[in-house]
C-alpha cells in the first residue's frame, strides 16, 4: 500500500507519518516523533523534485509532438516560469520563515537558467550560517567561517551598508558574476570574481542554509553554505 497514513503514540504525542511504503511501518516503531517527520520531509522534497522534472519532461515532449516541421532544428528548451520554481522553492523549503524562502527562491531562479536541479533548504546548514552571521553582528567583517582553501562547505558571503538589504540583493550580486564567467575556458575575467556565481549553479550541489544580520553598526551581513561544497578546480560548474 502506499500513500498510508499512520499514527504513533511517543511520549503521549500522537505522530502522523505518510508512509512511502507500508513496508516500512516495523523499522519505524522505535523512532521518535521528530526523526519521523524528518522522514517524511525528506521523502517529501525528493517527490516535489521527481514531479518538478516530470512537469518539465512532459512541457518539452508535447511541444516537440505539436511541432508540423519535418525538417531536423535545433531548439533552446523553455525554461520553468517564475511561478513554478517559486511553488518548487516553497516546497523544498518545508516549515521555513519568508527570509529563508527568498534567498531558496532566488537561488533556485539562477539554477534554472542552467537547468539545474533546485536546491532543497537544510534547516543544519541554516543553523551554521546563523553561527557565523551572529559571530560577525558585533564587526560587519565581510570574512568566511573557513581558511582559506581549506571550505568543508561552500560559502558565499555579503555586506551591505545600511540596513534595508535583503536576500534577493545578495544573491542577485552573486549571480551578477556570471558576466564574468567564460564557460569555454573556465575561468573569471582577469580581475574579477566569478566564483559566488559557480558555487550557486554547480551541479552537484544539492543543499543550501542561510542567515542575514543586521549588525551593531547598523550594516548587514548574510552567508549561504552549500553542500555538497563547489568549486572544484579544473571542473566546469554545470
Amino acid at each position: 500500500m502506499h500513500g498510508t497514513v499512520v499514527k504513533y503514540k511517543f511520549d503521549g504525542q500522537v505522530c502522523k507519518l505518510l508512509l512511502c511504503s507500508i513496508e516500512h511501518v516495523d523499522l519505524l516503531w522505535d523512532l521518535s516523533c521528530d526523526t519521523l517527520h524528518m522522514f517524511c520531509s525528506e521523502m517529501k522534497a525528493y517527490l516535489v523534485l521527481f514531479l518538478f522534472l516530470l512537469v518539465i519532461f512532459t512541457s518539452n515532449v508535447s511541444a516537440s509532438s505539436q511541432s508540423k516541421s519535418s525538417i531536423p532544428q535545433l531548439t533552446q528548451k523553455k525554461r520553468p516560469d517564475n511561478e513554478t520554481i517559486y511553488r518548487v522553492s516553497k516546497q523544498l523549503c518545508w516549515g521555513c520563515i519568508a527570509e529563508s524562502l527568498e534567498f531558496l527562491f532566488r537561488h533556485n531562479l539562477v539554477r534554472a537558467a542552467k537547468w539545474e536541479l533546485p536546491l532543497m533548504w537544510d534547516f543544519q546548514l541554516e543553523q551554521y550560517a546563523r553561527w557565523w552571521a551572529g559571530q560577525r553582528k558585533e564587526d560587519c567583517k565581510l570574512q568566511h567561517s573557513f581558511p582559506e582553501n581549506d571550505f568543508k562547505l561552500g560559502e558565499n558571503i555579503y555586506w551591505g551598508s545600511g540596513s534595508a538589504w535583503t536576500p534577493s540583493d545578495a544573491v542577485r550580486a552573486w549571480s551578477d558574476e556570471e558576466k564574468y564567467y567564460t564557460y569555454a575556458t573556465n575561468t573569471c575575467v582577469p580581475g574579477q570574481m566569478c566564483g559566488h556565481y559557480t558555487q550557486i549553479v554547480w551541479k552537484s550541489t544539492k543543499r543550501i542554509g542561510c542567515a542575514r544580520v543586521v549588525c551593531d553598526d547598523g550594516d548587514v551581513f548574510m552567508t549561504c553554505n552549500y553542500d555538497p561544497v563547489g568549486n572544484y578546480v579544473g571542473e566546469r560548474p554545470y
